[in-house]
């Protein structure tokens, strides 16, 4: 693998891999999470396997809806399945559940930057996205709704059945919704021109 290649997957890991922390920080807050983070709480709660064990088992559920959708999955998209769920074990593992709401609230604020750093960071070398994403563009492109329509359908429905199956909904799942949107609108283009720059500066090595 050359130095660009090199490059661009040592991005998407730690993209990846901070994803997955930040996803641990908001459950470790204990004032609500996203949508399918709902699910895979709920999931875990009802099924006694770990919460990251079960993100990384939706995303293959997933992924394989995207065969009849007709999307092809990247290698950003595989390993999004392989260490998201991975790394939020780790890191739940590491983080103490704090009781007070003074510690709390700071810590789920935290989470959720990171999250919007890190999709900014595994996104920037277009490997592939998601495989939550490429299963809304894929319906919105065979069905033609609206795309706000096919999004919010979906994480409204794996709300509900997360919250069913004893999910944590809350405040933190209201901020979620409205914030994140906006700071990945911010993050997103840093990082894709921060990684632009960095590859430009790389020696152009080959095999």
């Amino acid at each position: 693998m050359g130095q660009v290649s090199a490059k661009r997957l040592s991005w998407l890991v730690v993209g990846l891999v901070l994803y997955g922390t930040s996803l641990a920080m908001m459950v470790r807050a204990s004032i609500g999470v996203g949508p399918w983070d709902v699910l895979s709480q709920g999931l875990s709660r009802t099924t006694g396997v770990s919460f990251g064990m079960l993100t990384n088992l939706i995303g293959l559920a997933v992924l394989l809806l995207w065969i009849p959708l007709r999307q092809r999955p990247g290698v950003g998209t595989v390993l999004n399945v392989l260490l998201i769920g991975s790394a939020a074990d780790v890191a739940l593992r590491l983080l103490p559940e704090p009781d007070a709401l003074l510690v709390r609230v700071p810590l789920f604020a935290a989470g959720l930057l990171l999250l919007a750093a890190a999709t900014g960071i595994y996104l920037a070398p277009a490997l592939g996205p998601g495989p939550r994403d490429g299963l809304m563009t894929g319906l919105h492109a065979r069905t033609g709704a609206p795309i706000w329509l096919v999004r919010g359908g979906i994480e409204v429905s794996v709300l509900v059945i997360g919250w069913l199956l004893g999910g944590q909904v809350g405040l933190g799942t209201l901020a979620e919704a409205l914030l994140i949107g906006p700071l990945v609108h911010r993050t997103l283009p840093y990082f894709q021109t921060l990684y632009a720059g960095a590859v430009l500066r790389a020696p152009a090595l080959v095999d």
